[in-house]
C-alpha cells in the first residue's frame, strides 16, 4: 500500500489501544481504515489490527539489533472476504511490492537525516 496520510485518533505517546487513521492507495483505489495497537513493546514489537476498513488486517513490526544497525521485520496478515477473496492471490503480490516501495522510501528518509 502506498500510504498517503496517517492521523492520530488518540493522545500520544503510542500505547496499547492507540488508534491511527490511514489513507492509502492500493491497486489504483483509495482506501481508508483505522488501525488499533494491540501489542506494544518499545524498541522490540508493535502489532496493530484494523478496527474498521475494507478488510480485516493485522500488521506486525519487529526490531532487533543487527550488524549494520537495526533490522526491522514487517508482516501483514489479512482475511479477505467477498470480492477481495477472489483477487486475494493478486492482492498478496501487489501488497508485497507496495510494502517494499514504502519501506525503501522510509529507509531513504531515515538515512538522509
Amino acid at each position: 500500500m502506498n500510504i498517503k496520510r496517517v492521523e492520530w485518533q488518540t493522545p500520544r505517546p503510542i500505547e496499547v489501544g492507540s488508534r491511527f487513521a490511514f489513507v492509502a492507495m492500493f491497486l489504483g483505489r483509495r482506501l481508508e481504515y483505522v488501525y488499533q495497537v494491540v501489542e506494544y513493546v518499545p524498541d522490540k514489537r508493535l502489532v496493530m489490527r484494523t478496527a474498521d476498513g475494507p478488510f480485516p488486517m493485522e500488521t506486525t513490526y519487529e526490531w532487533e539489533p543487527a550488524e549494520m544497525g537495526t533490522r526491522m521485520t514487517l508482516r501483514n496478515r489479512g482475511t479477505p472476504s467477498g470480492f477481495s477473496r477472489i483477487v486475494a492471490p493478486f492482492m498478496s503480490a501487489a501488497m508485497r511490492r507496495a510494502n517494499q516501495k514504502d519501506l525503501a522510501a522510509l529507509k531513504a528518509r531515515l538515512e538522509a537525516k
